[in-house]
């Protein structure tokens, strides 16, 4: 008797789950936004290309040892600048430096939370990008497309991750 019971309730139980979406298919998607333009100042971008507010600029760069590390010769030393950005969770942008065709040489993820906070609101910070030919470096370029957002793909998480994601992150030998 307690086994007719448990038959008899089991689609019940079944609807449950699907409306509460425990349900083997969470109709999640995965996409990728598209590359913004680099420049030495960047309108940074969410993943929909919507304007977050703040905007993100090289404010210098020179070759120079890395005092770390001066036996490896020298690196582009480079500061930057985010104005409208939270101290705390603000956005992160890719900065390379390139040649005079505007191929990366090297790249990195720099964050408005790594920088420091000036009396006029703006955060600024400096990095370093370790380049094979710093003779060839002409300039430090930013892409405005902003990388700090959460990269869990329906394939790692099928319940929580999906949606558009940022492009791939800029590295050596890419166009900008």
């Amino acid at each position: 008797m307690f086994t007719a019971r448990v038959l008899a309730g089991a689609p019940s139980a079944l609807v449950i789950l699907v409306l509460s979406g425990c349900s083997s298919h969470w109709g999640c998607t995965d996409t990728t936004a598209e590359r913004g333009e680099a420049r030495v100042r960047v309108q940074v971008e969410d993943t929909s290309g919507q304007p977050l507010g703040v905007t993100a600029e090289v404010v210098d760069w020179r070759l120079e040892p890395h005092p770390q590390v001066p036996s490896e010769g020298d690196q582009v030393h480079f500061h930057y600048r985010f104005d409208g950005a939270d101290e705390t969770s603000g956005p992160a942008v890719d900065a390379c430096a390139v040649d005079k065709e505007r191929v990366a040489l090297g790249c990195r993820t720099v964050y408005s939370s790594g920088a420091w906070s000036k009396p006029d609101g703006s955060l600024t910070g400096d990095d370093w990008l370790a380049v094979d030919h710093p003779e060839q470096v002409a300039g430090v370029l930013l892409i405005p497309n902003d990388q700090s957002y959460d990269r869990r793909t329906c394939e790692q998480d099928i319940k929580d991750g999906g949606g558009t994601h940022p492009p791939k992150p800029a590295g050596r030998g890419d166009q900008l």
